[in-house]
């Protein structure tokens, strides 16, 4: 991301925490929903606001992949 992108992506990340913590979320959930944000815009190198679709299948699929003990290798 570029500098323009990230400072979005910041913004964007304390308004998240603001609007879980205003619909009354617990903490560990907030924290829970706020890692996973950070961990997808990280390995994409994307703004939340710029993911699409495709994105974020490409990122849960390469997660289940894996932590699945389905695609484990024995």
């Amino acid at each position: 991301m570029n500098k323009a992108q990230q400072h979005r992506s910041e913004y964007l990340y304390e308004q998240h925490l603001i609007h879980l913590t205003l619909q009354g979320k617990r903490p560990a959930t907030i924290d829970a929903y706020s890692r996973a944000l950070r961990r997808i815009t990280h390995q994409l190198d994307k703004s939340p606001d710029t993911l699409t679709t495709d994105d974020l299948k490409r990122y849960f699929t390469g997660r289940i992949k894996r932590h699945s003990w389905k695609y484990r290798e024995n």
